[in-house]
């Protein structure tokens, strides 16, 4: 079954910007020393942009919003059997902020970086799985 054209390219520009955030956020982890603010960083807009994309190819608004739960809970009132998955990533939402300013937070450590680029490639892997092939980004 051929999918609306607009829909399909729509569809596939989120996914787009997802695979330059998880480039950007491998590119953070392998620097010397590795960027791990920006890895965070990265790794949330990565699920965030995923979420999105997922929406919008079921055609369901989502305002401007960085909060992972709420977009999440969007997702699995289209599928449930996301649910396990999309719940793993809701603590990324902190770093969509978290580390942008200059503030009391402290410094990640090497272990949170790394475990959130593992979070947010799965997430990806899961919502890209449950889309039709002609909607996937080859990532």
């Amino acid at each position: 079954m051929r999918h609306d054209p607009v829909l399909v390219a729509d569809t596939k520009a989120w996914f787009q910007k997802v695979s330059l955030d998880l480039r950007s956020a491998e590119a953070d982890a392998a620097a010397q020393p590795p960027i791990l603010e920006d890895l965070l960083f990265h790794a949330q807009q990565a699920v965030e942009k995923a979420l999105k994309g997922f929406l919008t190819w079921h055609q369901r608004p989502f305002g401007k919003t960085h909060d992972l739960r709420q977009l999440a809970k969007a997702c699995c009132g289209l599928d449930a059997t996301l649910e396990p998955v999309l719940m793993e990533a809701i603590p990324l939402t902190r770093y969509a902020w978290q580390f942008r300013y200059p503030g009391a937070s402290p410094s990640p450590s090497l272990d949170d970086a790394q475990e959130a680029l593992r979070v947010a490639r799965k997430t990806v892997e899961a919502l890209l799985a449950h889309l039709p092939d002609e909607a996937r980004l080859g990532l």
